[in-house]
């Protein structure tokens, strides 16, 4: 069984990983979890309450595949969690990680960004970062995966979702299908 953790803040986007771990969990059969500093419950953007299953400084390496890091407003403040050491542990353990919206600001604190192909939701996003991985920014709105780190815009949930599972080894028709499924939406005539 395939184990995530999905990291979530006071004020997450709650659309950006809400479909990945749906389709993880529900057809996949993964061990899905949510951790927040330390472990109190959250809001999301939305207004939705989630009591997470852990702390962030509870996240154990060892009993972990995926690590994916929700955007939300926090990440651009002095009030986000430091999770930078956590990052780059999991990165050298190749644990894919991913991290979507404002959760890509984070991967490129810790350095995570630095080598691989990456997208954001700018790059000017990034750039304020001060991060050393500016030359293999991807200006795309879609998903990137590099070096089982995946990273995407917050308006790309879907091919997120989709980089995550082929980073992890599935590439299957269910998950074709499903894409179809998603993308038969924008082919309507406007």
């Amino acid at each position: 069984m395939i184990r995530a953790v999905t990291i979530l803040t006071e004020n997450f986007a709650d659309w950006e990983t809400a479909l990945v771990n749906a389709t993880a969990r529900g057809y996949y059969g993964f061990e899905t979890r949510f951790a927040t500093p330390n472990g109190t419950p959250v809001t999301s953007f939305g207004g939705m309450s989630v009591t997470p299953q852990l702390a962030l400084e509870a996240i154990r390496l060892d009993e972990l595949d995926l690590l994916i890091v929700c955007g939300g407003t926090i990440w651009q403040t002095d009030q986000a969690p430091d999770i930078a050491a956590l990052l780059v542990a999991a990165h050298e353990r190749k644990i894919v990680i991913a991290g979507i919206c404002d959760g890509t600001r984070v991967l490129a604190q810790a350095g995570v960004l630095d080598k691989v192909r990456h997208t954001s939701n700018s790059a000017e996003n990034l750039a304020a970062t001060r991060y050393g991985g500016g030359a293999y920014y991807q200006d795309v709105p879609y998903a990137v995966a590099d070096q089982r780190v995946v990273t995407a815009p917050g308006t790309a949930p879907v091919s997120f979702t989709a980089e995550i599972l082929r980073a992890l080894g599935i590439d299957d028709d269910n998950l074709k299908a499903y894409l179809a499924m998603h993308g038969a939406e924008h082919s309507k005539p406007a």
